[in-house]
């Protein structure tokens, strides 16, 4: 049954978190060294950062950035993607773009944009943005190019609107695509939003981890990061699972 299957799934969950905090705690006990604290420690560091008000100003200062350029990119990207996908010589042009920015390395790309614009807040949502951008594009990209010719042509016969060709015939094919994207687009750009703190802010969680790193605090370290690792695991169980189900009703 498939409560049974979902109940069991929740309890495999519970006991794989159980049984990596009892390794946590017992290598920690084991070494006996400053460098892993036990989970208690981490969570009285936690609490401690959250009830100052110091760990939830400097999280949704990441998470305004994060949102802002996740959503630059995300419309930016899916608007390219798919006009390559449906025009064989822009694609053909604007390939290698796509490829050189691919391959250049995140760093060197936040350092550009620093460089270029001064430490100041847009270079830093730029840098994010130019990141994560081409894989934004290239996702979406096979998915354009992946569309039933023969269902836009049903489309074009029954005479449908432009509006209701998208949400009726592309969108439902493109979805699994965009999905792909904005998960892998989750995973990516806080990793890189944190090198951009560090590097060129004066605030959020990249600037907390090396202040933290620089005065050797692994709890404070241990702490921050499970915070935001945590806050986009909500993002995904909150937000992206219910529009996937939702979006994919229409499937048997």
């Amino acid at each position: 049954m498939p409560s049974i299957g979902l109940y069991r799934n929740k309890l495999l969950a519970a006991l794989s978190i159980t049984l990596l905090l009892a390794i946590w705690q017992g290598l920690a006990l084991f070494l006996r060294s400053p460098t892993l604290p036990t989970p208690a420690i981490v969570a009285a560091t936690f609490w401690q950062a959250t009830m100052s008000g110091e760990l939830p100003y400097h999280l949704g200062v990441t998470l305004l950035r994060l949102i802002i350029s996740f959503s630059l990119a995300m419309l930016i990207g899916c608007a390219i993607g798919i006009i390559l996908g449906n025009n064989k010589t822009l694609d053909a042009f604007f390939d290698n773009w796509l490829v050189i920015f691919l391959n250049i390395p995140a760093l060197v790309t936040i350092i550009l944009c620093y460089v270029w614009f001064g430490l100041v807040e847009s270079a830093a949502i730029l840098a994010v943005v130019v990141n994560k951008l081409p894989n934004v594009i290239v996702t979406i990209r096979e998915g354009a190019r992946a569309l039933d010719k023969d269902l836009l042509e049903m489309a074009q016969s029954y005479r449908f609107s432009k509006r209701k060709t998208f949400l009726h015939v592309i969108w439902p094919q493109l979805h699994p695509f965009v999905m792909a994207a904005t998960r892998s687009g989750l995973a990516l750009i806080w990793k890189i939003i944190l090198v951009v703190e560090l590097l060129g802010r004066s605030n959020g969680m990249g600037y907390q981890l090396h202040i933290f790193f620089q005065l050797f605090d692994v709890a404070s370290l241990l702490a921050y990061s499970f915070a935001f690792i945590a806050v986009i695991q909500l993002i995904e169980i909150l937000v992206l699972k219910p529009l996937d189900r939702k979006t994919q009703r229409w499937r048997r």
